[in-house]
Order: C-alpha cells, then sequence, then structure tokens
C-alpha cells in the first residue's frame, strides 16, 4: 500500500493530510451478481474495483453442477462492457450444495480449475435458499471428499428454527452446527460467510488455519439500529441481520487485527427497488457500487487504514491458494453522492447509503 501526504492544519478526527490510497487490487470473496439483464446491470461495478470475485451460486434454478458453473460464468464474461477492468476480471465459481449433491460431483468441480469452493445454504435461511441443506447429515459423504481434496465449503452460518430469535440464529449455528461439523471433519476447509457476531468471530479465531470468515462493509459500518432509523429502512436490511453495537465492534476489531483469517467478502446482492421496498422486503445490501470506499471509510473510523489492503488484497488470495494480484487501484480523498437509484433491468436498484455523501471515491 503506497500513500501520498500532504501537510494540513485542519483539526479532524481522520488524518485529512492523506490524500490518496493506492492499494493492490483486491478480491471480492463473497459476491452475488444474479443473471440476465440484472447481471448485466451491476457486474461492471464488480470489475472496476476487484480483479477476482467468488461469485455465489444461488440463481433460480440454483447452480448445483459443475457444467451449469462454466455456462453461468462464461455469461458473467459476456455481461463486461469492454475495457481494461474487464479483460482482467476473473470470476470464481462456486456450487450450490443440496441434500442430493453426489460426490462424483465433488471431483468434476476440484478438476474443472474454475470451481473454488461449494456453499452451504440451510433451507430457508436467505434469498433463494430453498433448495438448501435441510440436514448436514445429509451431505457427510460429500463433505469427507471436500475435506479430502481440499475443496473449502463456504458456510451462510443461520439456523432456521422458529424457535430460535433472528438476533441469535448465527451463534446457535455455530453452537449446534459448525462446532459439531468440525470435530467430524478437523481438516475441512471453511469459510464462515459475512459475520456478524462476537460469537462468530471467536469461533473463527479459535480454529485452525482451515477456517475463516469474510467481513462485510455494511456490518462493520452499521449496527441494527440502522433498521430503523427514522422509519423502517429496507435498503439495510440483509442476512444475517444487523446486530447490536457490541458486535458490530467486535467484527472491526477482527478485521483490522491483522488476522490473516479473515478477509474481505461484500455480499453485495442487487435486488429491483419494488423487491426491496415491499411488504415482504428481499435482504440484501448492494455495495458493489462502492464497496472499497466503505470498507476505507470503515477502516479509517478505527484508525487502520494502513491494515485496508492486507484485508482487502492479500488474505483472501492467500486462504484460496491465488496469486496475489500485481496490479492497483487508488482512492482519493474526495467528497461524493452515492447516487439515488441504478438502472437494473427493467427496474431500477437502490444502493446502501444512497443520497449520502462518502469521503472516499475510486479514481
Amino acid at each position: 500500500m503506497r500513500w501520498r501526504w500532504r501537510k494540513s492544519g485542519e483539526a479532524s478526527p481522520y488524518n485529512r493530510s492523506m490524500q490518496t490510497l493506492t492499494l493492490i487490487r483486491p478480491d471480492d470473496a463473497h459476491l452475488h451478481l444474479r443473471d440476465g439483464a440484472a447481471l448485466a446491470a451491476v457486474a461492471p461495478h464488480t470489475a472496476r474495483q476487484f480483479a477476482r470475485a467468488i461469485v455465489m451460486p444461488n440463481l433460480k434454478p440454483p447452480v448445483t453442477t459443475t457444467a451449469q458453473a462454466a455456462a453461468y460464468r462464461e455469461r458473467i464474461l459476456a455481461a463486461m462492457p469492454a475495457g481494461p477492468a474487464a479483460l482482467t476480471f476473473a470470476p470464481h465459481m462456486t456450487l450450490y450444495l443440496t441434500d442430493s449433491t453426489p460426490v462424483a460431483e465433488i471431483d468434476r468441480a476440484r478438476d474443472s480449475g474454475i470451481v473454488r469452493a461449494v456453499k452451504y445454504y440451510p433451507a430457508g435461511a436467505t434469498t433463494h435458499s430453498d433448495a438448501g441443506v435441510t440436514a448436514v447429515e445429509n451431505c457427510f459423504a460429500v463433505l469427507a471428499r471436500m475435506e479430502e481434496i481440499g475443496l473449502p465449503l463456504l458456510v451462510h452460518g443461520e439456523v432456521t428454527d422458529a424457535e430460535v430469535d433472528i438476533f441469535d440464529r448465527e451463534r446457535v449455528f455455530i453452537e449446534r452446527v459448525l462446532t459439531p461439523l468440525l470435530r467430524r471433519f478437523p481438516r475441512l476447509r471453511l469459510v464462515l460467510e459475512h459475520i456478524t457476531t462476537r460469537e462468530g468471530v471467536q469461533f473463527v479465531e479459535s480454529t485452525g488455519s482451515n477456517v475463516a470468515g469474510t467481513l462485510t462493509a455494511h456490518h462493520l459500518l452499521m449496527n441494527r439500529n440502522a433498521l430503523f432509523a427514522g422509519g423502517v429502512r429496507p435498503h439495510n436490511y440483509c442476512l444475517p441481520v444487523l446486530k447490536r453495537e457490541t458486535h458490530r465492534q467486535a467484527l472491526v476489531h477482527a478485521a483490522v487485527s491483522g488476522n490473516p483469517k479473515f478477509f474481505l467478502g461484500t455480499d453485495s446482492a442487487p435486488h429491483a427497488r419494488q423487491a426491496k421496498e415491499a411488504a415482504c422486503g428481499c435482504a440484501g445490501c448492494y455495495t458493489a457500487l462502492h464497496a472499497l470506499e466503505l470498507y476505507a471509510e470503515a477502516f479509517e473510523d478505527a484508525g487502520a487504514l494502513d491494515k485496508l489492503e492486507a484485508f482487502a488484497s492479500f488474505y483472501g488470495a492467500d486462504f484460496y491458494g491465488l496469486p496475489r494480484n500485481t496490479s492497483t487501484v487508488t482512492l482519493e480523498r474526495a467528497d461524493w453522492r452515492v447516487p439515488d437509484s441504478l438502472p437494473f433491468g427493467d427496474d431500477t436498484l437502490t444502493p446502501l447509503r444512497a443520497g449520502e455523501v462518502l469521503r472516499w471515491k475510486l479514481r
């Protein structure tokens, strides 16, 4: 990371003398791109900021086979506009784990060279998760093979039991599912995605180097009060849901700690405005447009801008066994207003913090 300094006498809680911040081009280890016209609308935002992305498979129908993943990858590449970012952006694919995923599919995924992981959605936990796993025991043969060959399991860590409070579902999932799972498969490579709780951080910290966790910008910047500030805020609604301030602080501490087990995963999830602003609105925050600017704010607020590059550009690549990128991106200190809406097929999309002013801007 390279900084350019300029002297300034301005009093501020931030170091306003830092005018630019240049990072090795980062990777997004957790991304939703959708398909069709929606894919074409959002994919260029990611390609502008990130060199690579681990693309989630929860389409309708879900991406459950290596052949489907390969076809989806081609659609992603075809959606890229002309330009240098499009030429260098590489989508890395995942398979959607189901109760009936065959072991042979895991071998095909490993041999494909394009599938980097398998995603575990508890059935009914989040958007397009209806085909997900109903009981982890149904997948033991597949998980044993994944442990053997080193293919990572990416976990949406929430129970779906109606009797469990929604703010406790990550903690209970860790207790009921993840801890026993790692006792059975201790060498399984596993990523607890979009961690939202202190218990999630502690789980990753207390396990071996085969376990990691991703952190989103929205969970670093907001606590659950943001869901109700001045009224219901549907564009701040995501799953796992935002938690108490004490949990947000634990996430920030993990992000800026320099622990390579924690790295960037935006979980950017585009939904049409009418699907968010509805009686039963979809879960997901759209951050691909301005992800790096949001992370920069979170790290600057924590006094740890010097930790951003490793978190964003190194640790995820290292976990997935990918070479670190060599190109760079530059953020400059410049106030700019997040658009109120973006084109999204036949509809519009509302980005996180629409209409608000951010203090970092990607060149």
